[in-house]
């Protein structure tokens, strides 16, 4: 059964999941020249905070991904136990990634020469903090009605129906298929 839930939270796990790979691309580029010393570079720039908010924001994007990974599989079955996997990777992503946004916060502050790519970089993370939080809601919106999702009051699973359960040691019904 489609929910309210899944239908808002697919696009926009994959909205996600493009824009992390994308971020991890450009942070990674700009990583590399800043590791080499090439900040000179017209299109890289960067001041203090540069290889924090780079770090952060790479770590962000690969924890972010694989995230995706276990919100893909939710997105499918969407149920409970399904549900725990996939918001507490969320969960760790937005954290991570909201890091790496008070790093693009603190170099925007600090100012100074920033080419495109590094003010790229800076763009995704920002977008991706409020994106992802908003997934993040949509994942658990199940608590307030089961009409969002899967809702953690939900107990159909691991329930008998049509009677009690069967204890260990009780003899069956004659003539019932084992």
């Amino acid at each position: 059964m489609a929910t309210v839930g899944t239908n808002i939270a697919a696009p926009l796990l994959f909205l996600n999941l493009i824009m992390y790979f994308i971020t991890l691309g450009f942070a990674s580029w700009c990583l590399n020249r800043y590791i080499n010393g090439q900040t000179y570079h017209p299109s890289f720039g960067g001041n203090g905070a540069t290889g924090f908010f780079l770090t952060f924001a790479i770590l962000a994007s690969v924890v972010g991904i694989v995230s995706k990974f276990a919100g893909g599989t939710h997105s499918r079955a969407w149920r409970n136990d399904s549900l725990a996997a996939a918001g507490a990777s969320s969960m760790i992503a937005w954290a991570i990634t909201a890091l790496a946004f008070g790093f693009a916060c603190k170099q925007i502050n600090l100012g100074g020469h920033r080419g495109w790519r590094l003010k790229v970089v800076e763009a995704f993370i920002i977008i991706l903090t409020f994106t992802q939080l908003l997934y993040l809601l949509l994942l658990h919106a199940g608590m307030f009605s089961s009409r969002y999702g899967p809702g953690y009051r939900d107990t159909e699973y691991g329930v008998a129906t049509g009677g009690d359960p069967m204890h260990k040691g009780d003899v069956p019904v004659a003539g019932t298929r084992v």
